[in-house]
């Protein structure tokens, strides 16, 4: 599984990527989490605001700072 964050650095942006890393924790699996900074790829994938997530390639949600359940929902 691959999770991406999208956005440029901000505490929302960085706590979603933690809530991403706990979520795949609490759930017992196994993925990789990264964080995505450079504006070109965030437009590039369609993202408008952020933070941002996209599991395995689509983008899940934008705008929002999500939480570790929310998070969890997602991924199931």
């Amino acid at each position: 599984m691959k999770i991406e964050i999208f956005g440029t650095g901000c505490a929302k942006c960085k706590t979603l990527y933690e809530n991403a890393q706990k979520a795949l924790a609490e759930l017992g699996k196994t993925g990789e989490v990264s964080k995505v900074e450079d504006i070109n790829q965030i437009t590039g994938a369609g993202v408008m605001f952020t933070p941002a997530i996209a599991i395995n390639g689509q983008v899940k949600s934008a705008g929002k700072l999500l939480s570790i359940e929310e998070i969890k929902k997602l991924i199931a």
